[in-house]
Parts: C-alpha cells; sequence; structure tokens
C-alpha cells in the first residue's frame, strides 16, 4: 500500500513540474463584488487560473490547513493502524470530534473525523501517530509541499489554529487540493456527507459540516475553516467535464455565497473541454491502454488547437494551445 501511494506521489510530482512551467491564466471578468480578501479559482487538471483575487498572496487558511495534514496521512499507508488519543489531542481548543484520552481509533477513522468534523483532536493524534509529535509532523508537511512545487506556504500545525508561521496562499492551497482530489481516499472522505460506523468498523458515526456539498450540485470537497486571524475560509472542487473545478475563498464572509458566484461566473465564461487522447492520436493509429483525456478550460467563444509529436515509437507529446499559440497544457503519453 505504502509503495503504491508512493508511486501516485511520483507521478503527481511529476505533472506538477511540467504543468507549473506552463501555468495558463485567463483570468475571468469579475461580474460584482467577491466578498473574500483572497479568492482562486482552478482548473484541477490543467492549473489554469480561471479567477484570482490576491490569489498568490500567502495568508492564515485556518482548518483548511488539515487538507495537506489528509493528503501526508495517506501517503504513510498506515490506513488500518490504530493510534491512542493523547491528554494533548483530547484536550485542544476549537472545534473536536470529541475523542477521548487512551481512546484507540484508526487512522481511517481519524481522517473521517478530521475531514468532516474538523476534529482538531483527531489532527493531533496522526501527528502524534505518524511522527512522533506535531512539531515533527509539520515539518513532514512542509517537506511534502516542496515536492509537488507549491512554496509560498508554512506549517506549524495540523489543524491551522493561529500562529506567525502559518499561512498558504490560495492559489498554493489549490494546488495541494488537486493532488488530494487525485486520491480516490481523499476523495472518498472529502464527498462523503455522513458515513455509518459499521462501514469501517469505526468507534462512531460521522456527518459532514461542510454544507457547500449541499449547495452545489456535484460538488465533491473539500474542507471549511475559521480562526480569529483567517476568517471564514473555505475549500471546494466540483466536478465538472471529468476534472475538478477547485474554488478557494480565504477571509471571506460569505463564503458560501461567494463560493456558489464564483462558481456561476466560470461556468458563465469558460467552456469546460474534456478530449479524449485517443481521437488526437487517430492520425498515428496508435490507441492507449487506457483511457485518457486533455481536460482544459477556454474562454467562450476563443478557439484553441491541437498539436501532437511522436516523441518515440512509444512516446507522444500533446499540446493544447491558444490562438496567440500559447501553451494552455500538455501531456505526454505512452502506448
Amino acid at each position: 500500500m505504502k509503495n503504491i501511494l508512493q508511486k501516485f506521489v511520483c507521478v503527481i510530482l511529476i505533472a506538477i513540474i511540467c504543468l507549473s512551467s506552463f501555468t495558463y491564466k485567463c483570468y475571468g471578468k469579475t461580474k460584482g463584488f467577491i466578498d473574500s480578501r483572497n479568492a482562486i479559482v482552478l482548473d484541477g487538471d490543467s492549473k489554469q487560473v480561471l479567477y484570482e483575487k490576491n490569489g498568490f498572496i500567502p495568508v492564515p487558511m485556518a482548518s483548511t490547513t488539515k487538507i495537506l495534514t489528509t493528503i501526508v496521512a495517506l501517503n504513510s499507508g498506515r490506513l488500518d493502524e490504530k493510534f491512542v488519543v493523547s491528554k494533548k489531542a483530547a484536550s485542544i481548543r476549537g472545534s473536536k470530534v470529541g475523542y477521548k484520552a487512551n481512546e484507540e481509533v484508526s487512522l481511517r477513522e481519524l481522517l473521517f473525523g478530521l475531514m468532516l468534523r474538523s476534529g482538531n483532536d483527531a489532527a493531533i493524534t496522526i501527528a502524534e501517530g505518524l511522527s512522533g509529535s506535531v512539531e515533527n509532523f509539520a515539518e513532514t508537511m512542509k517537506n511534502f509541499a516542496k515536492t509537488i512545487g507549491v512554496l509560498d506556504c508554512s506549517f506549524e500545525s495540523p489543524h491551522g489554529l493561529d500562529s506567525q508561521n502559518h499561512y498558504c496562499s490560495p492559489y498554493d492551497l489549490a494546488v495541494i487540493t488537486s493532488v488530494g482530489m487525485d486520491n480516490p481516499i481523499f476523495k472518498e472522505i472529502v464527498s462523503t456527507k455522513e458515513i455509518k460506523k459499521e462501514k469501517y468498523n469505526f468507534n462512531r458515526d460521522y456527518n459532514n459540516i461542510n454544507k457547500i456539498l449541499w449547495r452545489i450540485q456535484d460538488a465533491n470537497g473539500v474542507k471549511t475553516g475559521y480562526t480569529g486571524q483567517a476568517g471564514k475560509c473555505l475549500v471546494t472542487s466540483v466536478h465538472n467535464a471529468n476534472r475538478n473545478i477547485i474554488i478557494v475563498t480565504l477571509n471571506s464572509p460569505s463564503r458560501w455565497e461567494t463560493t456558489e458566484k464564483l462558481y456561476k461566473m466560470v461556468q458563465e465564461e469558460y467552456d469546460f473541454v474534456s478530449i479524449d487522447c485517443d481521437e488526437i492520436l487517430k492520425d498515428f493509429d496508435v490507441k492507449l491502454n487506457e483511457k485518457q483525456y486533455m481536460n482544459f478550460s477556454i474562454p467562450k467563444g476563443e478557439k484553441y488547437n491541437i498539436l501532437k509529436d511522436k516523441i518515440d515509437k512509444k512516446t507522444y507529446k500533446l499540446e493544447i494551445v491558444n490562438p496567440q499559440n500559447k501553451i494552455i497544457m500538455y501531456k505526454i503519453v505512452e502506448i
């Protein structure tokens, strides 16, 4: 399991490195006031920025921190291992699941408690169980963030309570979220509205506090947050045309309505295009072993071109370019 997850991270890293060199920014035209100090909308596949407002400025991000906590925990491959809740974890301030000191809880259950209930007690238990201490786990979070190419962030805890050197830009948070959403277990957790303890032999049932799952059709995650310094925060994923649209609002008094407004805005201004790679490659008379797609966003009315090149006998490079011949995204595929 651990080897599989490590391979998953390597694949994601390669994709991020490739795409980060060609981040195609095609910001939306704001229709009215956006009630969020910092915000960004990202195409989760192509990594195109569809809208941003102070989107590259590092700021406190409260419990949306737990997105990275979950990704790091999943990468450990220890989902079924049980950890003991410490007194420190049980007495942590802020939102909690309500775990008791000395209670034994599996990592899988802790992750549901972390993301559905925003449990700070779950966060501490995960950090202590995997790394021995909150401080050690925070270092692991920092190192992991670097490996996926996000640099405008710093982590001091697994929960996101206010501290001096704990911050992230909306762009980096959106990229981190897109990495998480490529993991089927992460996606299962953050899209779950409620789960009964019997499904995975948990200690208790869990209901999700993230209202966006009910407010936007096809929303499939991911995390709320609030602290005094960060304000009301929300990271959202909406599945649309074979990809996830990631919306980040930080310090947004009307986070639910603002997220709905941003999603409606990008729907009105962009076409979300999904092209079967087999269709692109048919001129070469080859077919991929498994289905792959070129997913990207294009302003309505704007044209695009598809470029394809044979690198060697089994490898092909596919590019999507705009009318100015600027690369929107590219993909290396092997048959």
